[in-house]
């Protein structure tokens, strides 16, 4: 793979190329050394250089320049990333290839739109990830059947006789990947005092998924907060992050989940928003760069936006940062610990996790080989 130094170059007439308003200097940093191909999992997968982002970097440049159509076959390769970022962390040019892919979708969705071939228009996209996934309740509701089955044992059943292949295919995945739904207890009040001296005031973020599915990892969050002095803040108003909508493309809706979170939390009037889901810290802490994107002329959003993503703490960031008050409760296990994707290659948060594992009295961290390299989850 060689660099290509072709100036770009429009059609005369005719519409702008998919990803022209993109800064063409964030491609011009990839000089295509290759050391992001051995941390790309889809790369890994498939040994096809197209699906390795060095490749990405290249079709996405030459449609921008206008040597090559977005075509299907091109199409594929790109939305193939499981966006993990784990390229960044490899990468030693600093290349941001989080603000190359995610904006050259958008701008492919809305050319598509132009064209009258409107893209994510189809049930799956309009009633599962737009419709449902970004509210907790709905997919509470949506949920409840399915925690049954579980109770019961009728989800196995179900599986064993083949019953569950008659779902859609996209169904099908979702349901293999369904973790154990387990009670998440009540909804967080709005207000959890400290226990012990006062260290802090913080607003703790709760999501759409996470909040409907992983409730009681909000309360256990809740509850070390509480136990290292901080009054924690859970705004009834907060939104979706906007990640579901922003990384398949549809910009605008992320944008205004975007807006609708800054005031909410800022009207909170905290010290910092505490996040403990790995994805929706990474797309609020982007909160700036997608209004830049989005609004370039608007530089009271991007001075907003930016204020709030200032805000954003991993709970596992945070707390090494704060200071965390030695838990006594004895855990006599061996661990390991797998990297979150948007944790490590996005936040950049490796250490702080480990950190505060390594001060539980009884538990032994044991590392494993090739712990940043994405899970999988991400192309769920």
């Amino acid at each position: 793979m060689t660099s290509n130094t072709t100036d770009v170059t429009h059609p005369a007439a005719g519409p702008p190329p998919v990803g022209s308003e993109i800064d063409y200097e964030k491609f011009l940093s990839c000089v295509h050394c290759g050391l992001c191909t051995a941390a790309c999992p889809t790369y890994l997968e498939t040994g096809d250089e197209n699906n390795s982002p060095r490749g990405r970097i290249y079709l996405m440049r030459s449609v921008v320049d206008g040597r090559q159509q977005l075509s299907p076959k091109v199409a594929s390769h790109l939305d193939l990333c499981l966006d993990c970022r784990a390229c960044e962390t490899a990468c030693p040019s600093g290349v941001q290839y989080g603000r190359l892919i995610e904006p050259f979708r958008a701008s492919q969705r809305q050319a598509a739109a132009k064209a009258g071939k409107p893209a994510n228009t189809d049930w799956f996209h309009r009633f599962i990830l737009y419709g449902l996934f970004p509210f907790a309740s709905r997919m509470r509701w949506a949920l409840a059947p399915m925690k049954l089955l579980q109770q019961l044992g009728l989800d196995r059943l179900l599986d064993s006789l083949g019953l569950t292949r008659l779902l859609p295919e996209r169904l099908q995945r979702m349901q293999r990947l369904l973790p154990r739904l387990v009670p998440g207890g009540p909804a967080l009040p709005e207000f959890l005092p400290a226990i012990g001296p006062k260290r802090a005031r913080v607003a703790l973020f709760t999501g759409c998924v996470a909040d409907a599915v992983f409730r009681h990892t909000h309360w256990a969050s809740a509850r070390v907060l509480q136990h290292n002095g901080c009054d924690v803040i859970i705004p009834r108003e907060q939104a979706c992050c906007g990640a579901i909508h922003y990384h398949s493309g549809a910009d605008r809706p992320a944008l205004d989940l975007a807006r609708t979170n800054a005031s909410v939390f800022d009207a909170a009037e905290v010290d910092a928003v505490i996040v403990n889901v790995a994805g929706c810290g990474a797309m609020l802490k982007d909160y700036g760069h997608i209004a830049h994107e989005l609004e370039p002329q608007n530089r009271h959003l991007h001075e907003r936006l930016n204020r709030f993503a200032g805000k954003m703490k991993d709970i596992s960031e945070f707390l090494g940062q704060l200071g965390i008050i030695p838990p006594t409760g004895k855990i006599p296990l061996r661990a390991v610990y797998q990297d979150a994707c948007h944790l490590n290659h996005a936040q950049k948060i490796r250490e702080q996790p480990r950190d505060l594992l390594a001060q539980i009295p009884g538990l032994e961290v044991i590392p494993i080989a090739e712990a940043d390299i994405c899970c999988g989850a991400a192309g769920s």
